[in-house]
C-alpha cells in the first residue's frame, strides 16, 4: 500500500527543544505535517484539539513521562499510534510502553530512515483499524 506522507500529522513531544525541533523539520522535508511539543501535558492538550496520527514520544519528560502520556492517548484516544523515544539503557520502559500500547519504541539517538519507517508502519496500521 502506498502511503503519502503528506497525508499523516506527526506530533513530536520531546522535553529537548532543540530535539524536538530539528526532528520536526527534518520531517517537514520529507512531507509531514508536524507539530511539536515540549511537555507530557502540553501533548495532551494539543492531542484534545488536533489529533496527529502518529505522536513520537520521549520517555522521560519533567511534568508528566512518557508511559503517562502513553495510557492517557490510549484511553482517549485509541487509534492514534504512539511511537516511544527511549534514552540509552531504556529497553524495559520501551518494553513497558509496548505492552501499554505503544506502536513501537526507537532508541536515542533516532536513525531518521528507521523512524520514517515506522511513522509510515504506524499511519498503515492506524488506517486498517
Amino acid at each position: 500500500m502506498e502511503t503519502k506522507m503528506d497525508n499523516i500529522k506527526v506530533m513530536i513531544a520531546d522535553d529537548e527543544e532543540e530535539f524536538a525541533s530539528t526532528l520536526s523539520t527534518r520531517l517537514k522535508l520529507r512531507k509531514f505535517h508536524t507539530t511539536t511539543c515540549n511537555s507530557g501535558t502540553t501533548a495532551l492538550s494539543i492531542i484534545d484539539e488536533d489529533q496527529p496520527d502518529v505522536l513520537v514520544l520521549d520517555l522521560k519528560m519533567p511534568d508528566l513521562d512518557g508511559l503517562e502520556v502513553l495510557a492517557e492517548v490510549k484511553e482517549n484516544y485509541p487509534k492514534i499510534e504512539v511511537i516511544m523515544l527511549t534514552g540509552h539503557g531504556s529497553f524495559e520502559a520501551g518494553r513497558e510502553g509496548m505492552e501499554l500500547g505503544a506502536f513501537d519504541y526507537i532508541m536515542k539517538p533516532v536513525d531518521l530512515g528507521q523512524l520514517v519507517e515506522k511513522i509510515i508502519e504506524a499511519y498503515q496500521k492506524r488506517e486498517r483499524t
